[in-house]
């Protein structure tokens, strides 16, 4: 992991299998497509909903190119918890042909 910022990060190819990804992307981008088993919590909703993201292990944040996802590492970060940002975000994951469900029932695309 590299530190960005003093924040920790890692590629898509340094998720652990079964690692707790949070996904922090808006609804419509959730929708057209997004990693399987990962837990939706849009940057927007990040203050009031903190409460569901687990603590005491690292959690793997992601967006679409890593930005939002940097400022919601850090905002974890600042309240104890073990954030770690995907740098390249969903954008990473879709060129390293890693797989994504959608909830459209249409092809599973990254927006």
């Amino acid at each position: 992991m590299d530190n960005v910022n003093n924040l920790p990060s890692a590629t898509v190819d340094e998720i652990p299998a079964g690692a707790p990804i949070l996904d922090v992307r808006e609804q419509d981008e959730w929708d057209a497509g997004h990693i399987d088993g990962a837990q939706h919590l849009p940057l927007s909703q990040l203050a009031e909903r903190t409460d569901e993201v687990p603590l005491d292990q690292d959690v793997y944040v992601i967006c679409r190119s890593g930005g939002r996802s940097l400022r919601a590492t850090a905002y974890l970060a600042q309240y104890g918890y073990d954030p770690v940002n995907v740098l390249g975000g969903m954008g990473a994951w879709a060129d390293a042909e890693k797989p994504i469900v959608s909830e459209t029932g249409e092809t599973a695309r990254v927006l």
